[in-house]
C-alpha cells in the first residue's frame, strides 16, 4: 500500500474480493464525494472464469448490463467508453449484437480493474477483525512480495468474494487429471486426450457449451460422449420478456419480503431461470447430432435428463473404461451404469464462506440453516456491538432471489449499497419499472394535498416494497 493510500485510512469502505460485482461497486464509487474506499484482491489481475472463456460463447445478458450503465450511463467505466477506448466502437456497431462476446466481457473488466484507483490486486485478506473501542474493522492482509502482513481499518466491509466451484458427493474421491470441474475447462481439456468416452455431468449452460465443445470436435476425437443431469430435461433458460421481470429490482423487493420458507420453497421451482441453456446453445447441439445421423449412422451421444449420479468408481486396469458411474433415474427409481473414462463437472457454483471471517464469526447472526442473514440494503446481521456494517455480493441468493448472480443486477445492488453507505448522495435509484405486480396489489391510497397519490417510488401502480431511507454512513450502526 502506497504512503498516499495509507492516508486514506480509515476507509469508509473496503472490499474484499475483486469480481465483476465488486467491481462494479469500485466503478460506481468512483468519483463520489467523501466515500475513502479500497478494494483487495489475492489475484495478480482480473479474471473472469478463465476455464470457460471459449471461442464463440457470448454473455447471456445484453451488453447494457455491464459494470456502471444501468445506473449511471454516463460514467467513463461503461463498455461503451471502453470501446472508445480501445477503437473498437464502429466494430460493434458493424457487429449488430446485443450480447457481447465473453471473452471481450473479460477484457472490459481488466480494462477497469488496472485504471481504478481503488483497486489492489495480490493483496490478499487473511482476517477481519472488529475493534469496538475504535469502532472500526481491522483487516489484515498479506501479499506475496511483503515480509510480513499488514492491518488496513476501515468503517464498513464488502464482501465480494464470489462462489466456488461444487463438487457433487460421488465425485469427492475421483477428482485427478481425468474428473475435473468445467471451471477449469479451457486449461484442463488437454486431459481429456486419448480418452476413448467422456461424459459431462450437469446442463447448465456451461455443462452446454462444454458438451457442445466436445462434439464439435467430435469428428476428429473419435471421443464417445455422454451428458447427464439431474434436471427433468434439457431444457431452454426463461427468456420471455415478461419472465425475465424476474431480474429486477422490482423483484428483489418483492423476494426479499417473502418468508424463509417460502422463499428457499420457491427458488428450486425456478431453475429454468439461472440453470437453463440459451436456445442458440441447445439449437447447436441438436443440429449437430442430427447430422452426424444422417445415413442412419450412430450420433455415438447419450443424453440422460433426470440422472443422478450416485457413486464413482474404478472397475480395475483389465476393464474397457476407467471409471463406473452408478447412476439412478430420479423418475422411474432404476438405477444403472455409465462406464466412461473422463468426467467433466458442470456442477454449479457455492457462495465460499472464508476463514478470514472466523474472527468475527461470533458477532455474526444466521438463521437456522447456518445462513447469512442479510436485509433490504445487502447488509449482514450482527451483534449490536458491531456498529459498521458487512454488505454482501452473489452470497443472498437464499434472501433475495435468483438475481443474486445475475449481472443485470449488479450495478442496481452496487448503488443499492452506496446509497446506504452515503444516506442516498451517490446515484439516483431507479424507481419501480416492472410491469407485472409480484406481490397482492396495494389498496388505494387517499390523494395527497399536491394531487399525487401519495405512494413513495410508485409503490401503489405495481406493489413493489419501496427502499426505505436510511441515515448516512457517519451515523454507524445501520447494519443490524
Amino acid at each position: 500500500m502506497s504512503p498516499s493510500a495509507a492516508a486514506l485510512e480509515p476507509f469508509d469502505l473496503l472490499g474484499v474480493g475483486l469480481g465483476p460485482f465488486n467491481l462494479s461497486l469500485a466503478a460506481l464509487a468512483d468519483g463520489v464525494p467523501d466515500v475513502r474506499a479500497v478494494f483487495l484482491e489475492q489475484q495478480d489481475a482480473f479474471h473472469w472464469h478463465p476455464g470457460l472463456l471459449l471461442d464463440g460463447t457470448t454473455l447471456q445478458v445484453p451488453f447494457l448490463a455491464d459494470l456502471v450503465t444501468l445506473i449511471d450511463p454516463t460514467s467513463r467505466w461503461s463498455f461503451l467508453s471502453y470501446l472508445r477506448e480501445h477503437d473498437r466502437l464502429f466494430r460493434f456497431y458493424f457487429y449488430e449484437r446485443f450480447h457481447l462476446p465473453r471473452r471481450e466481457y473479460d477484457d472490459y473488466c481488466r480494462w477497469v480493474a488496472q485504471a481504478l484507483g481503488s483497486t489492489r490486486f495480490g493483496s490478499r485478506v487473511d482476517a477481519v477483525r472488529w475493534r469496538p473501542g475504535s469502532e472500526l474493522f481491522e483487516v489484515t492482509v498479506s501479499g506475496p512480495d511483503e515480509s510480513a502482513p499488514r492491518v488496513l481499518t476501515a468503517r464498513n466491509l464488502v464482501l465480494g468474494l464470489g462462489t466456488e466451484p461444487v463438487v457433487p458427493p460421488a465425485f469427492a474421491g475421483a477428482r485427478g487429471r481425468r474428473v475435473f470441474h468445467s471451471a477449469d475447462f479451457r486449461g484442463q481439456r488437454d486431459q481429456l486426450g486419448g480418452a476413448r468416452h467422456v461424459t459431462v455431468v450437469g446442463s447448465g449452460q456451461s455443462g452446454a457449451e462444454v458438451f457442445a465443445e466436445l462434439l464439435r470436435a467430435q469428428p476428429s476425437t473419435g471421443q464417445s460422449l455422454a451428458w447427464i443431469t439431474r434436471t427433468p430435461a434439457f431444457a431452454p433458460m426463461e427468456y420471455s420478456k415478461l419472465g425475465l421481470e424476474q431480474f429486477t429490482p422490482d423483484y428483489v423487493r418483492y423476494f426479499h419480503g417473502l418468508d424463509q420458507p417460502t422463499k428457499d420453497a420457491t427458488v428450486p421451482g425456478q431453475w429454468q431461470l439461472y440453470k437453463g441453456i440459451d436456445a442458440q446453445t441447445i439449437g447447436e447441439i441438436y443440429d449437430l447430432l442430427y447430422e452426424r445421423s444422417i445415413g442412419g449412422t450412430d450420433a455415438d451421444a447419450l443424453l440422460l435428463p433426470n440422472v443422478s449420479v450416485e457413486a464413482v468408481s474404478q472397475p480395475g486396469a483389465d476393464h474397457a473404461h476407467a471409471l463406473r458411474l452408478r447412476c439412478r433415474h430420479r423418475a422411474q427409481n432404476r438405477e444403472f451404469t455409465v462406464d466412461t473414462d473422463a468426467v467433466v463437472l458442470a456442477t454449479g457454483y457455492a457462495p465460499r464462506r472464508p476463514t478470514l471471517l472466523d474472527p468475527v464469526g461470533g458477532l455474526l447472526h444466521l438463521d437456522p440453516g447456518g445462513r447469512f442473514r442479510v436485509d433490504d440494503r445487502y447488509r449482514l446481521a450482527t451483534a449490536a456491538e458491531v456498529t459498521g456494517r458487512i454488505y454482501v455480493q452473489n452470497a443472498e441468493l437464499h434472501t433475495h432471489g435468483v438475481g443474486a448472480p445475475d449481472l443485470g443486477l449488479g450495478a442496481w445492488r452496487a448503488a443499492v449499497i452506496l446509497d446506504d453507505l452515503t444516506g442516498g448522495r451517490a446515484h439516483r435509484l431507479p424507481p419501480p419499472t416492472a410491469f407485472t405486480t409480484f406481490g397482492a396489489p396495494e389498496p388505494p391510497r387517499a390523494a395527497a394535498p399536491d394531487g399525487t397519490d401519495g405512494a413513495p417510488n410508485g409503490a401503489a401502480a405495481t406493489g413493489a416494497v419501496p427502499i426505505r431511507p436510511v441515515q448516512p454512513f457517519e451515523a454507524g450502526g445501520a447494519g443490524r
